[in-house]
This record gives structure tokens, sequence and C-alpha cells, in this order.
């Protein structure tokens, strides 16, 4: 089979912030929601699997379906704000829709779903429209809505399936805001009320099943701060109605009857126990998985839960009493977060993940020699909403995106010793802010220019601390770094006060802990409140969730005020001498761009010339020009003056336009690029046309030549759908041709070859090299497209075990990145080879 052209290197992603939407499967793969997808992620190869798209809703609760053998799941149900669910299946290894189930007329909450007689799969799933379906999937792939269930005006937040002991007639477990446990038993093809538990004081979050011998036991969490755990077990004939004896004290039993075919069978719930232990609102319960001791199935004793107070808990009964207590708890500590939407513990347990109100996840791992320890563990992370821009460190070592949960990430390939795999990390977030993210530019290596949903565009640089921790994890000489940023005044790092916005620099100084304060007392009410919450890390692998919040920001060096309404678009030149920015814009005072200069961070000038929002621009590879496309269906090109005595500062010029005549997008244009040489630029636009234009071949003999005529060089590509990001490879092809990529609305990502010399009549200029396919594409707009300034895959030029790498085969791939409103990064390995 001939190698594929495009393969995914890494997807950067995290949970939705909804309970119910992990589920870790006995296979050891942990499903999660994240945005419209599904992803599967490998928690030991650090890496997303596959990404599922089939839901035009945001999903909001997975489950896999365990088998009863605890054999790896073959399916996977998920429930989204599209009101359906889909039975997932693996076939040849790939998870496929198997079956769509449409009938909830709300956005679908929770699912659990099992398999019955003839390995059909039963489905019990509740949604906003305070009903609870149960569906049976048979072979024939086909879903029949079995039994409705109406709850009026109350809501169920969550349901268990399970199959009462001894028997196979399913108990359905709901639990929901009117603070009742209600219990459903389908017995001859009707499904019946058994019975409502009563004893929360506040909304039930979660119900758990577990099957323990003969008996199942229950596990209900509420927003009481509680937990309480039910034991239901069969009841003989003879025992059934016999009088209470009043003289022994015993828990209360409620008893109901099973009628199934003609026998009948009672079953008994009473009250096992109540844990309390949690100080607020507990959200999720999950039972530790069953296990294979000796060739027999053993469910053990073990109950974990997690809860808004930023803990989670691993409750298990005390050996010689029997009576249930908290064995161990682990959480987070500072941050502005709230807490724990949901928790799962991996089939060996030796491994428990909580997923949090930020959708990050937090896992922890069992530390081997340590009874009763457990120590936070590496997992994947990556925006909670869609990303709006993504940037390259000029020599293609790390990836900056930003985006609208409002905060800047820093992603980066670790070279870690133990593992053959080079994975990629999220290892500081250098900027949290209060508004939206929109946009940045990197100016060298170690700053950046970012702006928001705010007039202000902000400065940030690198501190000492993130320099060192990024030498470590990346496998590159710290001195090297150090000495590319200037090392002498770099602060340690940076914290934002209580109730600022801007991250200020931590000096060396700041660090030190102030003597004169008696234990208790401070001299000023500021004493009391510390400003910096800042704490060095020395970092040997990437750090967990609390960490990049608090302790790997970027200090603020500069804030620039010029523009009047929110940024939109930022861009630097390959000299990191000038950045251009451009804000929203309905008229044509406010559309001009904006010129700045690195060096003192003064505006240097005004251009004046669309009358809508620019919405990208950029400048030439050899940094003379200028391109701006724009709302209004026109792009500009600036060319840059020569420098005079009077004007050492650069000063741009109109050089040429499109107006309304010449345009030939009819359409807003998305995104423009420069090829590598600057001889061409590209723009693609919500006409579905992508268009190559130039020749801009600069002459240096002053401004008395007239600009050749600047017009389209490519016949016009029509790519079929609205082409939103777009961009040219910084490596030619073999036969000196062009590569571009071309992102579009749908989320799919298109490569072309473009030809220069060809004759642009017929459209045999471009020839189309590969795309990505379902698995790989964007399930929302892509927003913009990246490829790594130089050739070669980060993480792998030195990285073959003899330290030798074959230079040709590493130059034969290049990479690149994209950001989407899907909420992902992704990053593509691209076989040049391969075209």
């Amino acid at each position: 089979m001939a190698a594929p052209v495009i393969e995914t290197c890494h997807v950067a992603c995290c949970a939705n912030r909804t309970p119910n939407v992990v589920s870790w499967g006995r296979g050891g793969i942990i499903a999660f929601g994240t945005c419209t997808s599904v992803a599967l992620y490998d928690p030991q190869g650090r890496g997303v699997v596959a990404v599922l798209n089939g839901h035009t809703g945001r999903v909001n609760t997975v489950q896999w379906v365990h088998r009863e053998d605890c054999a790896p799941e073959r399916h996977l149900v998920s429930g989204g704000s599209d009101n359906r669910l889909i039975v997932w299946e693996a076939q040849n290894a790939k998870f496929v829709p198997l079956v769509e189930c449409k009938g909830h007329t709300g956005a679908v909450c929770a699912v659990d779903a099992i398999y019955v007689e003839d390995s059909s799969i039963l489905v019990a799933s509740s949604a906003s429209d305070s009903t609870v379906r149960l569906w049976l999937c048979n072979q024939d792939n086909e879903a029949e809505c079995l039994h409705t269930l109406s709850f009026g005006s109350s809501f169920m937040m969550d349901v268990s399936l399970a199959l009462l002991p001894g028997s196979r007639v399913p108990i359905l477990a709901c639990g929901g805001d009117d603070s009742q446990v209600h219990l459903y038993v389908q017995s001859n093809g009707e499904l019946h009320k058994a019975m409502s538990l009563q004893g929360h004081e506040d909304w039930i979050r979660g119900v758990a099943w577990a099957s323990l011998g003969g008996e199942l036991l229950l596990a209900s969490c509420s927003q009481d701060c509680l937990i309480r755990v039910w034991r239901l077990c069969a009841k003989s004939g003879t025992d059934a109605h016999v009088e209470d004896d009043h003289a022994v004290i015993k828990m209360k039993e409620n008893v109901f009857e099973v009628k199934e075919r003609d026998a009948s069978s009672v079953f008994a719930v009473s009250l096992e126990t109540v844990l309390a232990g949690h100080e607020n609102w507990v959200y999720g319960v999950h039972w530790q998985p069953p296990l294979y001791k000796g060739g027999e199935l053993q469910q053990p004793l073990g109950l974990l839960s997690a809860s808004m107070d930023k803990t989670m808990i691993f409750w298990a009964p005390e050996e010689g009493s029997g009576v249930w207590v908290e064995q161990v708890r682990v959480g987070e500590v500072g941050g502005n977060t709230l807490g724990f939407y949901g928790c799962q513990m991996s089939p060996d347990g030796s491994m428990i993940v909580a997923h949090a109100f930020h959708g990050a996840l937090h896992l922890w791992c069992k530390e081997k020699d340590k009874e009763g320890r457990w120590r936070p563990g590496v997992v994947i992370s990556g925006h909670f909403n869609a990303v709006q821009d993504l940037s390259w460190d000029p020599d293609g070592e790390f990836i900056l995106s930003v985006g609208s949960d409002q905060t800047t990430r820093l992603f980066t390939p670790w070279r870690n010793q133990e593992a053959k795999q080079v994975t990629w990390h999220e290892i500081s977030r250098p900027q949290i802010h209060g508004y939206d993210m929109q946009c940045l530019a990197m100016v060298g290596r170690f700053q950046f220019v970012s702006g928001a949903d705010e007039k202000v565009l902000r400065v940030f640089q690198a501190p000492r601390n993130f320099v060192e921790n990024f030498a470590n994890i990346s496998g590159t000489s710290r001195e090297k770094l150090l000495a590319s940023s200037d090392s002498s005044n770099l602060p340690e790092g940076a914290s934002t006060p209580a109730l600022g916005l801007s991250n200020k620099a931590v000096f060396q100084g700041d660090l030190a802990p102030k003597n004169n304060e008696k234990e208790g007392q401070f001299s000023s009410v500021s004493d009391q409140y510390q400003e910096s919450y800042f704490h060095p890390l020395i970092m040997t692998e990437p750090p967990p969730e609390d960490h990049l919040l608090q302790n790997t920001l970027w200090p603020e060096v500069q804030k620039l005020y010029g523009h009047g309404f929110e940024m939109f678009c930022l861009a630097s030149d390959s000299a990191r001498a000038v950045v251009a920015s451009a804000c929203k814009a309905s008229k044509a005072e406010h559309a001009a761009v904006l010129l700045w200069s690195t060096a003192t961070w003064r505006q240097l000038q005004t251009l004046p010339c669309h009358t809508l929002t620019v919405t990208q621009m950029a400048f030439s590879p050899d940094a003379q020009l200028l391109l701006a496309v724009s709302r209004d269906r026109t792009w500009s090109l600036w060319r840059r003056n020569l420098p005079t005595p009077e004007r050492p500062e650069p000063r741009y010029s109109l050089y040429a336009h499109t107006g309304k005549d010449t345009a030939v997008h009819s359409r807003i244009i998305w995104s423009c690029d420069w090829s590598p040489d600057s001889k061409y630029f590209v723009t693609s636009s919500r006409d579905k046309k992508v268009i190559v234009w130039g020749p801009c071949i600069l002459e240096d003999s002053g401004d008395s030549v007239l600009p050749t005529e600047i017009k389209p060089c490519s016949s016009i590509l029509d790519v079929g759908d609205s082409a939103t990001a777009v961009a040219f490879c910084p490596v030619l092809c073999s036969d000196n041709s062009y590569l571009l990529a071309v992102g579009l609305e749908g989320g799919s990502i298109l490569l072309y070859r473009w030809s220069a010399g060809q004759e642009p009549a017929g459209g045999h200029d471009w020839s189309s090299c590969g795309e990505t396919d379902i698995s790989q594409s964007h399930a929302l707009t892509v927003k913009r497209l990246r490829w790594r300034p130089r050739p070669g895959r980060v993480g792998h030029e030195n990285n073959t075990p003899d330290g030798q790498t074959d230079v040709e085969e590493e130059n034969s791939w290049v990479q690149l990145a994209s950001a989407s409103a899907d909420h992902s990064v992704k990053i593509f390995n691209v076989n040049k080879r391969a075209l």
C-alpha cells in the first residue's frame, strides 16, 4: 500500500464542560466528547488515537458498552445537543457509526448501555426534554425505542442500567432534580416502576450500578454533598413474607416483585451506607472496574467520587469492620478554577482521571512502591473553545495558539528518554485573559504580541523559568537558548495580581521570603494577600493543569494603544522589526492597518485603504511587502520604502490594490499567504475561490519605475466550500512547483500543487494531491493553517537510537498546523515523496 500523504501527528483537545462526558474502556482507551466529536485517547501512548465525527451538536455524554468478560469494548454510545444518540462499532480497528437513535426533542445529557440476550444492545438515555428513553439496537443495525418515561417538569441527570442478579431482567436507575432515585424493571415487554429511593436532599447528579456476586450495589451522589450506596439482593420465596421481628434493629428494606413469563421473584433494596467527605456538590461516582483473578471475575469494593470542591475521593470498606471510609483523596489547590465534573478509573485500578470545569483532564497514577500514594500524571490538554489563531516559532520548535477560551497555549514535543515515541504536550500557558483571544504574532523566538476582544494589544516575553524548562523538555541546550534571548535581565516568571488582568513579572528578589514577619502578624493588609502566586518549577515532564494555570505565565512587557475597536488580526515581518495590526471595522477610518516598531513599541504608521475589517495580513518572506485582505472583498499591497537618514525606521506606501471593478472575489476574503520566494501571493474567499496573484518583482531603482501590473497568475481554483484558510508551504516540491494547503468551512484541509509556468487557462496549473479523510478533518471551520518554517518533523531530527538521523528521509516530511472552531489544534505530517 502506498504511504499516506497526510498523517495526523498530534491532536490537542479537551473534554466538553458537561458531566458524563468521559468514559474509560476496559481496553485502556479513554473516550471523551470534545466539541461535536468523540476523541479516543490512549493514556499509555499519550496521544489521541482516533476522532469520531458524526454529531452536529456538542457531545454531552459518552459511554463504552462494557463486555461481561472484560475484553476491550467493541461498542461506544454518545449523545449530544443535536438530540441524537450514535452507537459506534469497531470494524477493522476503526470505529464507525453503527446506528442512530432519533426521538428525543431536547439535548441528550446521559446515556448507559448493556448487552442483553443475543448480543443486542439496550441503551438508556436521558435528555432535557424531561424524558428517559430505552432503545434496543439489534443485530440488523436498527434501533427501536422500546419505552419512553416522561417526568413532567423534572429532569433526570443520570441513568444507569444493570441486570438483576440471577436473571437477565434489566433494571434501570434514574436520578434527577426531584432528589429521588427511581428504579424501573423491564419484564414481559413492559417497563414497570419498582420503587423510588428517598434520602437525598438535593438534585441527584450521578447513579452507578455494580454487580457483586448475587447482589447489586447502587451508588448515587447529590448536590447535598453526600453519596448513598444501596444494596439490592434477591429474597427467596419463603423469607419474603415473614412477619417483621420488631426486637431486631436493622435497616428498612423496600421490597418489589418481578414477574417474568410465569415465575415471580422478589427483591429487596436497603441502604448500605452514606459517605460524607466532600464539601461541595458531588457530580460523579464511578465503581472500580471488575478484574479477572484466578480465572474468575471479581468486583473490587471501591468507589470513586468527584466533586465541585476540586477533590476526588476513593472509598472502600475497612478490612476489619466493613465500615466504608475514605482511602485516598486527590485534588488540586489554587488557580481560579471550579471543581470536577466526573471521574473514571483505569481497568487495572492504577490510574484515576477527573475532568474539570474548564475541560482539562487531571490524571493521577498510583506509585508502585509507596502504598496509598498517588502522583499527578501527564495527560492531554487543549483549548475548551474555538481556536482562533496559531503560529510556529521562527525555528519551528514549538506552536503558540490563542482561542475564545481566553487562553494562549504553547505546545511542543517532549523528548522522553523512556518512551520511543515523541509526543506533543502543552508545556506553558503564557496568557490567561479576561477577554476572548483573537490573534497573535511571534516576534522572535521568545516574544509574542496577542490581541483579544479589546482595543489593546499586549506584548509578552518568555521568563527564565520557561526557557530552562523548555530546554529540559525539548532536549536542547539551555545555554544556547539563554544566549538567544537577552538572559541577564529576564524575570524568573510571572503572576497575575488578585484583581488584575496583566501578568506581572516576578524577579529573583521577589521569590525570597520576607524574614521580618512574626508568625501570624502582617505589617499591612497587602501582606495578607500575597501578590505573587508563582513558584519556579524544574520540569522533567510536561506539567499538570494546576501548574499550567499558575506557574507558566509569561510577563507582559508592553501594551499597545491605538485601535478603536476589538482586535482582529496581527502579522510580523521576518526581520522582527515591524508588527502590523488591524481591528474590527465598519467604516474606512477604523479599517486602517497600524504598524508598530518592535524596538521601541511606538506606532510607526497608519495605512488607510480598506473600508471594512481587514481579515488577515502577511509580510512577504523578504520583508519588502505587506499584504492585507479584507471583508470589503479587496486586497492591498504595501511596499517598504528605502530608509533615509532622516527616517531610519521602515515606512510603507501603497504599491497595488484591487478595487470594486478589479476584485475577482465576490465575497469576503478570509485568508492570504506568500510564496516562499516572495514572488506570488494567494487569497482565499467565502466565494469558494482560491487565486494566486503576481508577479511581485521589485525594482531597486527608486520610485520612478511604475509597478508591474499584479494580476491573477493562476486559473481560479474552486474548492467547493468557503475557503477560510490558505497557506503556501515554505519548501518547494521536487519539480519546483508550489505546495498549498487550503482549509474549508466544513473542516477539511486540501493540498494542491500549483506550477507557475503553466498556462493558467483550463486549470492545468493546479493539481490536487491529497486531502484529510473524515477521521483527520476538523468538525468545524478551519480558522488558520501554518506550515512549519523548515522541513522535517519536530523532535525527529536527532531521535534515532544511534543518534544518526537519515537527513534525506527527514527532509521529505513537512509539518502543517491547523486551528479550528472545533476547539482543536491539529498537527499533520505531510510526506512530500508521496505527493
